[in-house]
């Protein structure tokens, strides 16, 4: 019979199937898997469909997959009339999966099928991969001790059920009448690196075969010490890195390659036993032939693996996972470091990603732009274009491919994000913002890859990106992505992005500047080196809240004309600011200073323990309104504004974080009730209160209501006020009339609608007691 679906479908179509479902089998699966309520089943490789129509009796509604149309045909003949089941030509192998049932499946089976699939371990991630809480895959399979020799291609040894179990935390094994059956439960598990025995001197120097396929899958081989390998060996005497790599690949894989396209990004050094270990890393960016097994008393495995399942592989040998690292930095977290030597080998980007990628790359550049936030042609382009999924190597595709979600590609040793890629319609805005012109040139402060690769696109062949980071890891990082995947206009430099990128800037400054860290400041090089009418896009802090405001260059003056409501991990450089702190109630409390020094936390323990005094604003909100200006509004015209945070179910502070004021030993925050219910969260309707406490209690509660007051009457309505942005320094008498909130480096302006005194309202400093 034939391996191909042409093949195998003309086996069914000729009358012939497998081996029929044994009692043993359904005395199992009854008692191991039984059907939760609208318990969902899909049945991999289902023949004729007649465990698709028990698992159907059971409770299960079922999706029945093959690739060959003539087992679906008898299927669909031989069961008609089923309800609960679906039948669907599709290769689990290799097709997008995208027509399965998007909430998942309680059961997953694959019965007599896993010995023909070429890649089980990434076929069987992918499955698990759709597995809901508490779901089983269940394997059955013949096993060689139970087959005749002469068919045993379709069985499985020892070691290769042992292998099939490795990514899940509970295996359970049973036999059906000779089959192996076994139950998999809780996917999610991690890799182990495995050293190499101790190496004889003249193997010390060798070259790791970086590989992918045309779906962007990376090539590893399971050796018969029970480690996955990437191609690799010994360079010999007088033999260059890059001609070891492609000899070797051919030895041991059958795949065939020409030097041309094989090209070295590192060198690493590290030691093993009492000799030292050079490798080159080989990138081979195409290859001609098909897998064999050349050295099958060291290789009796070679697989193509998602690059997001790596981590999750079992046990992987040293000198490949550094390799893989190499290539992908955090693909594999939390390797011992090695030396690493970047060679410069300028190569074009390797193509190849699996078709779901360009499905979900279209469907999340499809939600953005129906959302607003990508009007431009030139945006909607880059966002179809540039695949995202290749800056976050280590994110499953549907995670990259969230429009509404920040990928964190770095943590610091607390588990706090430091580095990630932002949510899609976030980057799309912030570019949008900058309103680019083909050829332009642009800064991007924070980098990573994936944001860069689309303003370059935006930018088109003449344009090109400056992207700035502290971090070496994070720069060396973006630097090889783009190798892998960029368009070769974006320049990844190291140094603290408060200072631009000095040697980086047109004559003219830069055309745009876009910062994607939070920032407590507006840095003056940001300024200073973008042209006059560029535009600078950054997230900037008031009070501790985050917006995402566009301000334009004029003169010394930079003028918002755009506010977008967002959060930005925070920035790490020398301008990095920490917000000033006092834990109250033991802990339970924490009150927070955004802005300036820490203000008379004296009685606020006490305060606490005493009574509170609640204020009614009068102020109704439907439900889903934002109050976003809200926020901002009483950060920067609230003299001794701070921020309230408490854990849930607190009993000192009912909100978890709040916008407070403190002073005199007294405080008070802002919180919310709900005042009429309705099915519907629009119908519902919340009113804004204020809850104080201590001596001077009542007077800080009119106060905060007559904020939420005066925001209801002029702002709550017109959005964002006119802002601008004065170097520091700046004297009072020229600067305009309006809310002053002066930072470090610079004085921010806000002219709130119903607030118009005659000059400059400075926002005092926390803890300053000027009249």
């Amino acid at each position: 019979m034939g391996y191909t679906r042409t093949g195998w479908s003309q086996h069914y179509t000729d009358g012939h199937g497998f081996r029929t479902l044994g009692e043993e089998e359904k005395i199992l699966l009854t008692r191991h898997v039984p059907a939760p309520e609208e318990g969902r089943a899909l049945e991999v490789c289902c023949g004729t469909g007649e465990l698709a129509v028990f698992l159907n009796d059971r409770g299960y509604s079922v999706d029945a997959v093959d690739f060959a149309e003539g087992a679906l045909a008898r299927a669909r003949a031989e069961h008609p009339g089923v309800d609960g089941v679906r039948w669907l030509c599709l290769d689990i192998e290799h097709d997008d999966l995208g027509v399965l049932t998007e909430g998942g499946y309680d059961l997953i089976t694959m019965r007599l099928s896993v010995a023909f699939v070429r890649d089980r371990s990434r076929v069987l991630r992918r499955l698990a991969a759709r597995l809901r809480a508490g779901g089983a895959l269940v394997v059955i399979t013949p096993t060689v001790a139970n087959t005749p020799e002469k068919r045993r291609d379709i069985a499985l040894d020892e070691d290769e059920l042992t292998l099939l179990g490795e990514g899940f935390e509970s295996v359970e094994r049973f036999d059906a009448a000779g089959l192996a059956v076994l139950v998999l439960r809780d996917p999610g598990g991690s890799f182990t690196v495995v050293e190499e025995a101790r190496l004889e001197p003249q193997a010390a120097f060798g070259a790791a075969v970086v590989v992918t396929d045309p779906s962007g899958r990376v090539l590893l081989g399971r050796s018969v010490q029970g480690r996955w390998e990437v191609p690799g060996g010994r360079i010999q005497a007088g033999e260059s890195a890059q001609a070891a790599a492609v000899r070797e690949l051919t030895g041991q894989t059958g795949l065939t390659a020409d030097e041309d396209d094989a090209h070295v990004p590192a060198l690493l050094h590290d030691d093993r036993s009492d000799v030292p270990r050079v490798r080159a890393v080989v990138r081979i960016a195409g290859f001609d032939g098909g897998l064999t097994l050349p050295e099958p008393h060291r290789f009796p495995r070679w697989e193509w693996h998602d690059l997001h399942t790596l981590a999750s592989l079992g046990n992987i040998c040293a000198p490949s996972a550094q390799a893989l690292n190499a290539v992908w930095p955090g693909v594999l977290p939390g390797l011992d470091p090695v030396r690493s030597y970047p060679c410069v080998a300028a190569f074009s980007p390797v193509p190849g990603e699996p078709a779901e990628a360009a499905r979900l790359r279209a469907r999340m550049a499809d939600t953005v732009i129906a959302e607003g936030w990508a009007p431009s042609e030139r945006v909607q382009a880059a966002l179809r274009a540039v695949p995202r999924h290749r800056f976050v190597p280590e994110a499953p595709l549907e995670t990259a491919y969230d429009d509404n979600l920040a990928v964190v590609t770095v943590r610091d040793a607390a588990r706090s994000a430091v580095s990630s890629v932002s949510a899609a319609w976030l980057q799309a805005d912030m570019i949008e913002q900058l309103r680019l012109e083909p050829g332009m040139t642009v800064l991007e402060v924070g980098s990573g890859g994936y944001n860069a690769e689309l303003l370059a696109h935006v930018l088109a062949d003449r344009g090109r990106v400056v992207t700035v980071d502290l971090d070496p890891y994070v720069v060396q990082r973006t630097r090889r992505l783009c190798a892998e995947a960029g368009s070769g206009r974006v320049t990844a430099v190291l140094g603290d992005g408060r200072l631009g990128a000095p040697g980086h800037v047109p004559s003219d400054g830069f055309d745009g500047v876009v910062i994607t860290h939070n920032a407590a400041d507006i840095a003056p090089a940001w300024r200073e080196q973008l042209a006059q009418g560029g535009r600078l896009v950054v997230p900037l802090g008031m009070g501790g809240y985050t917006r995402s405001v566009t301000l334009e260059h004029r003169g010394d003056v930079l003028r918002a004309v755009h506010w977008t409501y967002c959060g930005f991990v925070r920035d790490r450089g020398a301008a990095a600011r920490t917000a000033a702190a006092v834990p109250l109630a033991d802990g339970a409390v924490t009150v927070r200073w955004e802005e300036g020094v820490p203000g008379d936390a004296r009685g606020l323990a006490e305060a606490l323990r005493g009574p509170r005094h609640e204020r009614a604003t009068g102020v109704v909100l439907p439900g889903q309104y934002s109050f976003e200006t809200l926020q901002i509004y009483a950060a920067t015209t609230l003299q001794e504004f701070c921020r309230l945070s408490a854990p849930k179910g607190s009993e000192s502070v009912v909100e978890q974080d709040a916008a407070a004021i403190a002073v005199d030993g007294s405080l008070a925050y802002l919180t919310h009730i709900k005042i009429h219910d309705a099915p519907k969260p629009a119908d519902r309707r919340y009113e804004f209160r204020i809850h104080a406490y201590g001596p001077a209690g009542p007077e800080l509660a009119e106060r905060f209501t007559a904020c939420v007051r005066d925001w209801d009457q002029h702002v709550r309505e017109s959005g964002y006020p006119p802002m601008t942005v004065h170097p520091a320094g700046t004297p009072d008498d020229r600067l305009p009339p309006g809310d002053v909130l002066d930072k470090p480096a610079s004085r921010l302006v806000l002219r709130w609608p119903g607030r118009t005194p005659a000059g400059p309202q400075a926002l005092l400093p926390a803890g300053d007691q000027r009249a």
